[in-house]
């Protein structure tokens, strides 16, 4: 077979690497295969060695790069930039030049139907406008499994007209001997010429571009990671814009995303400039990618990866819907899982600026700063490369470093994947990193967590400690079955609130669009399976669940969600407003919980937002329907209005309270928990909040309802403190601070240091679970008062009382303006 210079990707598969380069073969692997692959061919190696053979450009070429000392950064630009000059002033064979614009002469035409009537053919390539192509780098060492060459050579986008496309074709060509090039090929064994294909591709006018993977290569697992962002994917790829990252699991469900603020987009104008364009704040914060769309390309992902029978990283874009592939090739950095990396301990220290993890490994050293790349050569052996975002024309400076923080791009920018390569541990998209840091400064780069420690920081490995015994109840919060096992551990006395929003979130999809497929056993099924995951880790314990509390603005972006956002969320329709208007949504959940129930799991279910006895009342009244009988029936104490009607409410036959001290918090005090602006006021311990959850409590006790709290401030001494003097019955809290403040709570009923339930003696029996019941009379407050061991004036003067009071210290009225807390406590 003679010499080919152009070849259609209909022509091509993944066995022509010589032919068309990595990157040309694996376009031409795809489109065969039927992936969504633009239209496009490849001008050849064929053509390239030909072009340095006509221009009598190899024996020049070969001179310069034997001369090459590629640690000497001076002389490596310098000859680097000699020989890219004598490709890109060459002229390209008449020959060949021809055969290349005849290809994009003919893109899109049918010359089988016209090879019959030359005469029509020529009409048409007359009448065409040009169209847009993007010509990229195809190198035959590039896309192979164990060298990725990420962004080694060039690629240009919105080309049009023959002069232009020529010109970047030899470009193309040039860049083959980059610098960087030359130097990655050097590092990685490649010797003497390398062989580099052009491909000519139909421009994509991409409303939303990405990078994924089809397993994860930070976190090194099977997941799914895919990034996105406004516009082309210059910008990502680049690492000039930081990407919406979101994680799927392989049955395509969305489990983690964080979503950027992305500022610009790199967009082509009507005139066909590439144009860098300012994005409006609220489009900046906008979510790319809708749920369908990040499940299609996970299918994609994961499709490739079974096609070319290794794990792969994919650039899509997406055009009117329209999803298209643009490349795929293999993961270079995925490592064997160790047992080191599954115990990979936290670090302990001051946290100085976060970001993404973008190459794991955990590196200290000297900061410097790189503002341009004249601020290269300050880089020493060790140091910590810090800047904006690392270019590719930065690999042999990233040699050196220990590690790379950058204060933007994503963990699928070129230069984090070169980073992964090298095994230098890596943080990208760490926004304030260049105004926190200074040349000179000791810090750590924890590139698992994606944050940075000043100092040389130490290992602190996060241990979760089984509770010690008390008689308040100690529980824990779960949203995830993946975090049930973990908190298991703490063997506390159960769950005190299972959000079922993390249930819905991971499932993608929102209740009202399983409600408009006429598919809630669907939804059904999809809390049971998660409520049973978590019920089973916490075997023969009470596991609260609170019924879906979805407000509009933070679920917007599941698929099917409402598309009008409310003008305050907060203070919208959610809660169990939002459930009684749409009651089959909401038997969907409490069917969960009873068909679980009967199963023989213990289950609670508290409604959130509650303002009003009908609301109550109509709950009550769905349970009834529902023949719900096994199941208890609870409330959140979450507004001021639910702690003003707490009689009322117990008079409802209700079986448990839970405070929401979150959001009772900011309701009492009229300060949004989520403005920065106002968080030094915001405070679960001021006295309005104070008055109602004793209020409450005393209420509760006088009806024989059970208290308990859910809300952060539950994690918190000084309000353990006030809770337990209160006489609460259970604390729910975070697993990681589970064992400590058990510790607090035994320590407050007893006055003595706690044993372990490890140092129990074998001979020594559990005692009974103890429940503090309602006190209706004096001989009762006596028994609980001694049991308590509670000596102050005012369970003195319950003693002398005959009404039904409880044994609870009752909060008085401050003297002062600003009570002090510690008389809460004395």
């Amino acid at each position: 077979m003679g010499d080919k210079y152009v070849a259609w990707l209909s022509n091509l598969s993944r066995d022509d690497i010589k032919l068309a380069g990595g990157k040309g073969a694996n376009l031409g692997e795809m489109f065969n295969a039927k992936f969504p692959v633009p239209p496009a061919f490849v001008v050849t190696t064929d053509a390239f060695y030909l072009f340095l053979k006509e221009a009598k450009l190899e024996q020049p070429i070969k001179d310069l790069l034997n001369k090459i000392d590629v640690n000497n950064t001076d002389d490596l630009t310098e000859k680097a930039k000699q020989i890219r000059e004598l490709v890109t002033n060459a002229e390209m064979p008449q020959k060949l030049e021809s055969e290349i614009l005849e290809a994009y002469d003919t893109f899109n035409v049918d010359l089988d139907g016209l090879k019959s009537s030359p005469g029509a053919l020529a009409i048409l390539k007359s009448a065409r406008e040009p169209i847009f192509v993007s010509v990229r780098s195809s190198a035959t060492a590039e896309d192979l499994g164990d060298a990725s060459f990420a962004g080694q050579q060039s690629s240009f986008i919105n080309v049009k007209g023959n002069p232009e496309l020529i010109q970047k074709v030899k470009e193309c060509f040039a860049s083959i001997f980059t610098a960087r090039s030359i130097y990655y090929r050097k590092k990685k064994g490649f010797e003497g010429l390398v062989g580099i294909a052009a491909i000519v591709q139909k421009m994509i006018n991409s409303d939303k571009s990405g990078v994924m993977f089809s397993r994860n290569p930070v976190k090194n697992n099977e997941e799914i990671l895919v990034e996105a962002v406004f516009g082309q994917g210059e910008g990502i790829v680049s690492g000039k814009i930081k990407p919406d990252q979101h994680t799927l699991t392989r049955e395509m469900e969305l489990i983690e995303e964080k979503i950027a603020d992305k500022k610009v987009a790199i967009i082509r104008t009507s005139g066909g400039q590439t144009k860098t364009i300012q994005l409006t704040p609220e489009k900046s914060t906008q979510r790319v990618l809708k749920t369908y769309e990040l499940k299609q390309l996970a299918d994609f992902a994961i499709k490739l990866e079974e096609h070319y029978e290794n794990p792969q990283d994919i650039e899509f874009a997406i055009e009117n819907e329209d999803i298209y592939i643009l490349q795929t090739r293999p993961i270079t950095t995925l490592k064997k899982k160790s047992e080191s990396d599954e115990k990979e301990a936290d670090l302990d220290g001051q946290v100085l600026t976060e970001g993404m993890a973008a190459s794991p490994g955990v590196a200290s050293g000297t900061v410097k700063i790189i503002y341009s790349m004249d601020d290269l050569g300050k880089i020493k052996q060790g140091d910590i490369l810090v800047t904006k975002m690392t270019n590719p024309d930065m690999v042999v400076t990233m040699q050196k470093a220990a590690a790379i923080l950058t204060s933007e791009g994503g963990v699928t920018a070129h230069a984090a994947i070169v980073s992964r390569e090298m095994g230098i541990p890596a943080i990208v998209g760490a926004q304030n990193a260049l105004d926190v840091l200074k040349d000179g400064d000791e810090i750590t780069v924890d590139g698992f967590h994606g944050k940075v420690f000043a100092g040389k920081a130490q290992n602190k490995a996060v241990e979760i400690l089984p509770v010690v015994e008390t008689k308040t109840k100690i529980k824990v919060m779960v949203d995830l079955p993946k975090f049930a096992e973990r908190a298991a551990k703490t063997k506390a006395d159960g769950v005190g609130l299972v959000r079922l929003e993390g249930l819905i979130a991971t499932s993608g999809k929102h209740p009202v669009a399983y409600e408009k497929e006429g598919k809630l056993d669907e939804y059904k099924n999809m809390l049971k399976e998660g409520l049973e995951k978590i019920a089973t880790t916490f075997p023969g314990k009470p596991i609260w669940i609170r019924s879906s509390d979805i407000r509009n603005d933070e679920y917007a972006n599941l698929e099917g969600a409402p598309e009008e956002t409310e003008k305050n969320p907060m203070l919208g329709d959610h809660g169990i407003r939002y459930s009684l208007k749409h009651p089959e949504i909401f038997k969907a959940e409490l069917m969960a919980c009873k068909e679980l129930a009967d199963k023989g799991h213990k289950f609670g279910v508290m409604f959130p937002q509650i303002i009003s006895i009908d609301e109550v009342k109509k709950a009550r009244t769905i349970f009834n329907e529902l023949k719900i009988n096994n199941v208890q029936f609870g409330v959140m104490i979450e507004t001021p209005a639910a702690s003003i009607l707490i009689k009322d409410i117990c008079e409802q036959k209700i079986d448990f309270i839970s405070f929401g001290t979150n959001d009772l918090t900011q309701y009492t005090l009229a300060i949004d928990r989520g403005n920065e602006d106002v968080q030094d006021i915001y405070d679960e311990m001021n006295w309005a909040v104070l008055k109602q959850i004793s209020r409450v409590i005393r209420e509760c006790k006088k009806q024989g309802v059970e208290t308990s709290i859910c809300g952060q401030a539950g994690s918190k001494p000084e309000m353990v403190k006030f809770l337990v003097k209160q006489g609460i019955d259970s604390i729910s809290v975070n697993a990681d601070v589970a064992k400590e403040i058990s510790e607090l709570v035994h320590k407050l009923e007893t006055g003595a240091q706690p044993k372990t339930q490890e140092q129990k003696p074998a001979t020594e029996q559990p005692k009974p679970e103890s429940k503090i019941e309602p006190i209706n009379n004096k001989e009762e407050i006596k028994e609980e008062i001694q049991e308590r061991k509670i000596d102050d004036d005012k369970a003195k003067k319950a003693l002398q009382n005959p009404e039904p009071i409880s044994d609870i210290e009752v909060v008085e009225e401050p003297k002062e303006d600003k009570p002090r807390k510690e008389d809460i406590f004395n």
